[in-house]
């Protein structure tokens, strides 16, 4: 446990800094040791054996609140014993508590059809500051705090300092199958036509937003490196359920004209894990090694189909398959940052309370989280307002930006506005 607490004593500072700043800090109670510290955060008994897993650690409602920032444990005083800072504000059980899934795991009975856990059940969600990353703004508030016990600690620079553009292949195209072909006659009584829809050129399918894509990202990549900007595309490989169809043949001359296409654009191909690897995990190594064999090359990076990697503990069947970064870690039904952070984060096991190797990357905007009718529903206008201001408060932090959108969200039709907004945002990060 200690190993995780300094992880998030690390995290929290930010990784521009010495780690030896790390021991500048403590988190004890014990006041014989306070002044080994420059800065001392109080524990609140979160971690507290009787405490630790039971009804009695969820934080009440209404939040205290830190210089305006919500505050999950703790109390928000601040003094100085001797030379030391000391502050009753529990900003390190309050990350921990948002970054390991905490209430996921004690809420198991908290599920929708799909088996996850509901945004909106989320105590983010419910104390209003899911559209906040709060554990940002605690790494500004703490550095402060070490500005002021005279440390040379610098702002963090404000603005995007990477963006991850990420799409989810689940149907690549809509009538190159036998069964697409059937379809296409069935809807528009043309044999010539359905026969054209199969095997004329891909362009030509109505799925196949690939290269609308392909433009808009490269005018974002173009003007800067991969450090900045990097565009993923999760693909599936497998699933039984109801839910993973389509199936696709990733070895079909048009799937592999697809990757050909993705690599030419120095995309990222990562697994796509299916429904039924959310419900049964031990498929994922399966999925990955059948996606290797169709690309050629180890894949390292995951996303759940319906985003539902649905237990805390799931991480474990992804480190066994050898994923190093996931990025599933939004709710569908919500807008905003299930983590509590737009930074990556390792992972954190709050069942045995371990460390992860596993790089979690926040998903902070999904297109169908914003107009699907059983999620946020909202119209054009409303839906910018709300993305623009995801982006300034990650800007406020100096944070990530990961997006979803899927190819099939990108079909040209007067009823939809998702290919006009996706071309409006990356024109917004562009400036940045």
């Amino acid at each position: 446990m200690n190993k995780t607490l300094d992880y998030i004593i690390r995290f929290l500072l930010g990784d521009d800094l010495s780690p030896d700043l790390c021991a500048t800090i403590g988190y004890t109670s014990d006041r014989s040791l306070f002044h080994k510290y420059t800065t001392v955060i109080i524990p609140s008994g979160f971690f507290d054996e009787q405490t630790y897993g039971t009804p009695a650690s969820l934080p009440p409602l209404p939040l205290h609140e830190i210089e305006g920032i919500p505050l999950l444990f703790g109390v928000p005083r601040i003094e100085k014993i001797g030379d030391t800072l000391v502050t009753h504000a529990d900003l390190i059980a309050s990350s921990y508590f948002l970054i390991s899934r905490y209430e996921e795991m004690l809420k198991r009975n908290s599920r929708d059809e799909h088996g996850r856990f509901p945004g909106n059940e989320s105590l983010p969600y419910r104390a209003g500051f899911i559209h906040r990353p709060v554990i940002d703004e605690y790494r500004l508030l703490l550095r402060r705090w070490l500005r002021e016990t005279n440390r040379n600690i610098p702002e963090i620079p404000k603005g995007i300092r990477k963006i991850n553009l990420t799409h989810d292949i689940d149907a690549p195209f809509l009538y190159r199958s036998w069964k697409g072909l059937v379809r296409h006659f069935r809807d528009n009584r043309s044999l010539t036509g359905a026969i054209r829809a199969k095997f004329g050129p891909l362009e030509n399918d109505p799925f196949y937003t690939f290269p609308f894509l392909f433009e808009q990202n490269n005018a974002l990549t173009s003007i800067s490196d991969n450090a900045k900007a990097q565009a993923f595309y999760f693909l599936k490989a497998g699933g039984s359920s109801p839910q993973d169809k389509p199936h696709y043949n990733l070895k079909s001359r048009d799937m592999q004209s697809l990757l050909d296409a993705i690599k030419r654009q120095n995309g990222t191909i990562g697994l796509h894990s299916s429904y039924q690897a959310g419900r049964e995990p031990h498929y994922i190594l399966r999925e990955k090694k059948r996606l290797e064999r169709a690309v050629g090359h180890p894949i390292t990076c995951n996303r759940h189909h319906f985003l539902a990697l649905r237990q805390p503990e799931d991480i474990e069947s992804l480190e066994a398959a050898k994923i190093t970064d996931d990025y599933t870690m939004g709710y569908a039904d919500i807008a905003g940052f299930r983590l509590g952070t737009s930074y990556p984060v390792q992972a954190i096991n709050p069942v045995t309370r371990r460390l992860s190797p596993l790089t979690l990357h926040p998903l902070i905007l999904m297109d169908c989280t914003l107009d699907d009718p059983k999620y946020m529903a909202l119209g054009d206008e409303e839906a910018t307002i709300y993305c623009l201001e995801l982006f300034e408060q990650i800007r406020q932090v100096g944070g990530e930006v990961t997006l979803l959108w899927h190819n099939t969200s990108l079909i040209e039709k007067p009823e939809s506005y998702q290919r006009k907004l996706y071309t409006l945002l990356l024109n917004e990060l562009i400036r940045e």
